[in-house]
């Protein structure tokens, strides 16, 4: 067995159905009096209740949460702590409300709680993406790492179908580069592949039953077990692709990780057989690539960067971009393969594992 070296993160899960009755009795078990509830403008009015349930320990709500992070968000939310008084922040909803708590808290240090809606996994992370003049800077640190996390199906529930599966796939990406990372350990290898297979068999079973709440709760363990894998060891190209493009065109962070999933799997396929062995045996397919994209087609999922908006004019760019300050990659990061990996996403055309 190959030496490694294993960091457990330290945060506090609650997972189940129901669960949001615990947030009251969390806050106060934080040492905190004064929460600052945030969210996207999509869900101001499923967070309006949340507010009221917890009395006077809500200092105040921030409803302008938006994707990637950026930094001028940030300012107006900063401004709020400030004008309300908050000693913790509550994130409710996905990965945008997930990244407007981080980046308080690497200004301030404030307590986080987060209330997942969604599969995106940040809220196990120590991990940050912001986005300033359209570049999106990625950062590790403990400091933003969430205290708390209230995992609550009941919320998945209402999840549509096209963010269910981009999200989902989205987590199954974590656990995929997780695999192949530099610094990977058994632990989080034997955590990964059972997380890819959750993922696989749950998504499926929502596509055809939304209400099925063994779904949701499976979908939700595996969301989770991805998030701690990509918050365990360190991320590669499929991370770099996305943050650089989604950075860059503002496109959908969840469809940009579904539609660069299969293309970063065949990239890498030959370099990390062990891992594409994983994903296989995961999914039920011959190969990782194969396997991916089968899932992909099984769930409707966006199948190009075209259709999430990306002009063909921003190949380039998003290849130079991706060479720039590159992350550590079981195949080198080569400029010539990656334009021709996102040219190959961009038109939608069938993934094809590199020599």
């Amino acid at each position: 067995m190959q030496s490694f070296v294993y960091n457990a993160l330290p945060s506090r899960v609650i997972f189940g159905s129901g669960t949001i009755s615990r947030l009251k009795s969390e806050i106060e078990r934080a040492g905190c009096n004064r929460a600052l509830l945030l969210s996207t403008p999509e869900q101001a009015e499923t967070l309006a209740p949340i507010a009221a349930s917890l009395g006077s320990l809500a200092a105040g709500t921030f409803t302008q949460a938006a994707m990637h992070t950026p930094t001028d968000v940030t300012e107006r939310a900063l401004n709020k702590v400030q004008e309300c008084g908050a000693d913790c922040t509550i994130s409710f909803g996905g990965g945008s409300s997930t990244g407007l708590g981080k980046a308080i808290a690497l200004r301030t240090d404030l307590t986080q709680i987060v209330v997942p809606t969604t599969y995106a996994g940040s809220e196990v992370t120590p991990i940050i993406g912001e986005t300033k003049n359209g570049v999106k800077v990625t950062q590790r640190t403990l400091k933003v790492l969430p205290e708390v996390v209230i995992y609550d199906v009941d919320f998945t529930l209402s999840l549509p179908q096209r963010l269910t599966v981009t999200s989902g796939t989205n987590a199954i990406a974590h656990a995929v580069e997780a695999l192949y990372a530099e610094d990977r350990n058994p632990v989080i290898s034997m955590m990964a592949e059972q997380a890819i297979a959750a993922m696989g068999r749950a998504l499926p079973a929502i596509v055809n039953d939304p209400t099925n709440l063994d779904a949701r709760s499976e979908a939700l363990y595996g969301a989770w077990l991805c998030g701690v894998c990509l918050g365990s060891v360190g991320m590669a190209l499929h991370h770099k692709l996305c943050h650089v493009i989604g950075g860059a065109f503002d496109l959908p962070h969840a469809d940009t990780h579904t539609v660069i999933l299969p293309y970063a799997m065949a990239y890498n396929a030959k370099a990390a057989p062990d891992a594409d062995a994983a994903v296989a045996r995961a999914l039920g397919g011959q190969d990782g690539t194969s396997a991916l994209t089968a899932l992909a087609a099984r769930l409707g999922s966006p199948r190009s960067l075209k259709s999430l908006g990306m002009p063909e004019s921003g190949i380039d760019r998003a290849a130079d971009l991706a060479v720039q300050n590159p992350y550590w990659n079981p195949k080198p990061i080569e400029r010539g393969a990656v334009r021709a990996l996102i040219a190959a996403a961009w038109a939608g055309e069938a993934p094809k594992p590199l020599n």
